[in-house]
């Protein structure tokens, strides 16, 4: 067979290739620390370090743009004492003002720089010589990193273009650690809104529900049937409140508590939880069908009972007036244990069976049932914490079956958050 000569094939080698190109060793080991990172400090502070040590400079300061696109703000220093040094106005004589008002890179000796009070802070120092390359994303400046040494330098062409480059892999690293931050931010901002108001709402809920109770007790015999009907309403109102409460709770801490990974007796479960249902079970002659053996699984047992206690409690509420039959249901493959509710009730459409798993998200077969639309957005938290998911199948007049993966190789910490 003819050797193709119409293509290169060299295997790559990172030792090999740090040994023939200094400059990309230098990005390469920079932009395999920035991506595995995305806190803010963390990334400025070993974006200058590296970049001190590869040019041989003592000193270094990273500045980050405000808000306002006004002023430049201290966010990172190594080297140097930064008082005096802590912010910088953009409209300024300054270099680093400069810099971001024309986006260039900019190497001057220190005195000659126009802001001749930062140049007698810099050169009480001891320094002679700085740099100030833009930090610059999307053609936008967020910034600028100033280099400083006591000696004076002449850089190339090769340094200058490589220290623009390590100006760009800063800034877009930077950016995407400004962005997570944000994120994580308006995530706690909600997560705190979701509990106050679920915190501060069950209290009224109960005692409204206590005050009606109280008065259909002691004075349902004065009221006429309409009035009944008013306090009947109103004590199904806060029921319902009280839990929705309970529910937004139970989700919350499905996606931010810690879990609890032990090995747990599914059968033991099923058992309580078939207990825990026998009223209703008999009282809608439905059967009750579950494996013989089930594996001993690691995972959260809490979390576990409150899928299953979700999962049936969903096929009584919603299986309709077809329902029959309630069966847990066990498998498993290399990588995850699978447990599954089926009904052979009311089936789901298929264009709702992702969404059923959203919040507050009730299918068409939920009409007329009473419920929060919470539950099955817990019993999908409840499976990604625990590396799997959640997912349901249903056909025509076959009834519904949910499934819950739950990762074989959970340690004792693995769902700590």
């Amino acid at each position: 067979m003819p050797v193709r000569k119409d293509f290169v094939s060299i295997k790559a080698s990172k030792s090999r290739l740090k040994g023939r190109n200094k400059e990309l060793s230098l990005i390469l080991d920079l932009s395999n620390f920035l991506s595995a990172s995305l806190h803010l400090q963390e990334i400025l502070e070993g974006a200058i370090s590296q970049t001190l040590e590869y040019f041989c400079l003592e000193a270094g300061r990273i500045y980050l743009m405000d808000w306002s696109g006004k002023i430049l703000t201290l966010a990172a220093c190594k080297g140097i004492e930064p008082k005096g040094l802590e912010r910088i106005e953009v409209v300024s004589d300054s270099f680093s003002g400069k810099a971001v008002r024309t986006g260039s890179f900019i190497a001057q000796n220190i005195f000659e720089l126009e802001d001749k009070d930062r140049a007698d802070i810099l050169a009480r120092h001891g320094f002679k010589f700085v740099v100030c390359v833009p930090l610059m994303v999307r053609d936008k400046i967020i910034g600028v990193m100033n280099l400083t040494t006591g000696r004076n330098i002449r850089l190339t062409q090769n340094d200058i273009d490589l220290l623009i480059a390590i100006g760009n892999q800063v800034a877009i690293a930077a950016d995407h650690a400004n962005l997570f931050e944000d994120i994580l931010k308006k995530q706690k901002t909600m997560e705190f809104i979701t509990y106050s108001i679920s915190h501060d709402l069950k209290s009224p809920a109960v005692g409204a529900h206590g005050l009606a109770a109280l008065l259909v007790r002691k004075y349902g015999s004065f009221l006429d049937e309409q009035g009944r009907n008013y306090c009947e309403q109103i004590l199904r109102a806060t029921e319902q409140i009280a839990g929705l409460v309970e529910d937004m709770k139970a989700y919350i801490g499905a996606k931010e508590a810690s879990l609890n990974i032990e090995v747990i007796d599914v059968k033991e479960i099923t058992a309580m939880l078939r207990s825990e249902f026998v009223q209703k079970l008999d009282q809608g002659h439905v059967r009750w069908c579950e494996p013989e053996t089930v594996p001993p699984i690691r995972a959260d047992r809490s979390a576990i009972v409150r899928v299953l206690q979700n999962l049936v409690d969903n096929a009584l509420k919603y299986g309709g007036d077809g329902l029959s039959e309630i069966k847990i249901g066990y498998h498993d493959n290399m990588k995850y244990h699978i447990l599954s509710v089926s009904n052979d009730g009311t089936d789901i459409q298929k264009c709702d069976l992702e969404r059923v798993f959203g919040m507050f998200q009730r299918g068409s077969m939920s009409k007329g049932a009473q419920g929060t639309g919470l539950g099955l957005a817990i019993v999908k938290a409840i499976a990604e914490a625990h590396h799997g998911k959640a997912w349901a199948d249903s056909e025509p007049n076959k009834g519904t079956t949910f499934y819950v993966s739950i990762a074989k190789d959970l340690g004792p910490l693995d769902g700590s958050r």
